[in-house]
């Protein structure tokens, strides 16, 4: 960031500084441009005034690495479960990359699925998709007396959206946003050690927030908005979000065993854990995802559920999850599952 925005030595000291108080440790990236000994860059040019790629040139480096990653997620998911032919229903989650026919396709060539195969796709709605696919994977399973085995695969590619003017917003989602997939398998008839069992979902949206974070399109690639207001909007909607929830599923906060947080950067952690008076032990799911990977989106959430549901088969206990990511509008999307 200092070398393609030109930085000088001050601005390069703040920026600095504003890396190292994000406890991100480590992002990943499908552009080589990114990694410390990228000297020959392809993707970003080495100072502001050299064309950026535009909104084509993004799209397909996403239309070439998006597969892949899709596939050994999907792979990883199943390794122990069904085979990929036995998928009946396919969810696809981005808003990082989109065309038609695109990666919900691509994956059914690859897998070689049943062209009757249903299939749909979430996009655009940003950090909580991936609960609004779990919340749909559930319907299915709920509504059929069919076997049902839902795949959901979550994928973004964050970092094909590096903008060339060196702005706030600009400067906050390229220090958080990463690269990352993940994939789950949501079924009526089969289960694990290791799996849980998804029981309520409860979304809210405050209007008020709309303008604080957004992710609109343009010729230069994806736009996103990132108010510094958004850690105090979450702060002040999270207690009555979670209440409302848990009312519907008659449980308390005291029921909880496990948060699952999207870690939308510290400050939103930080201002969850005040809010809801949770002990670091309950963050520390969020916080390790964050510290290994940064923010990737949609497929976050599933990072921070994975560490729980392993931690949750250790220790072999019964256990109630809570999960809740937050979008753009200002949308909040929450889920219950449980381990019995």
């Amino acid at each position: 960031m200092q070398t393609a925005y030109g930085l000088d030595d001050i601005d390069k000291r703040k920026l600095g500084f504003v890396y190292k108080q994000s406890e991100i440790e480590t992002r990943y990236s499908v552009i080589k441009d990114f990694t410390p000994s990228a000297d020959d860059r392809t993707f970003i040019p080495a100072g502001i005034t050299a064309a950026f790629p535009n909104l084509d040139e993004r799209m397909a480096i996403y239309d070439t690495e998006a597969l892949p990653l899709a596939l050994e997620a999907i792979h990883k998911c199943l390794a122990t479960t069904i085979a990929a032919s036995d998928i009946t229903h396919l969810i696809t989650v981005s808003c990082t990359g989109m065309s038609a026919p695109g990666l919900d396709l691509q994956i059914m060539e690859a897998l070689d699925l049943s062209p009757s195969l249903f299939r749909t796709s979430v996009n655009f709605m940003g950090c909580y998709a991936a609960i609004h696919a779990l919340k749909i994977a559930k319907m299915i399973c709920d509504s059929t007396t069919e076997t049902a085995h839902v795949m959901i695969v979550a994928l973004e590619l964050c970092t094909l959206h590096f903008q060339q003017e060196y702005t706030p917003d600009n400067a906050a989602s390229s220090l958080l946003f990463a690269d990352g997939a993940a994939a789950a398998l949501v079924s009526n008839n089969i289960s694990t050690k290791k799996s849980i069992t998804l029981k309520h979902f409860y979304s809210q949206v405050n209007l008020k927030g709309k303008q604080d974070m957004s992710w609109t399109l343009s010729s230069k690639g994806f736009l996103m908005k990132l108010s510094s207001y958004v850690p105090q909007l979450i702060q002040a909607d999270i207690a009555a979000l979670v209440e409302k929830a848990l009312e519907q599923n008659q449980l308390t906060v005291a029921d909880i065993t496990h948060w699952c947080i999207h870690p939308g950067g510290k400050k939103i952690l930080e201002a969850i854990q005040h809010q809801m008076h949770l002990c670091d032990c309950s963050m520390q799911y969020a916080k390790k995802v964050l510290a290994a990977y940064g923010n990737m989106s949609s497929p976050t959430i599933l990072f921070v559920l994975k560490e729980i549901m392993e931690d949750v088969h250790i220790k072999e206990v019964p256990s109630n999850i809570f999960g809740v990511a937050f979008g753009p509008g200002l949308t909040m999307e929450s889920f219950i599952a449980c381990k019995r």
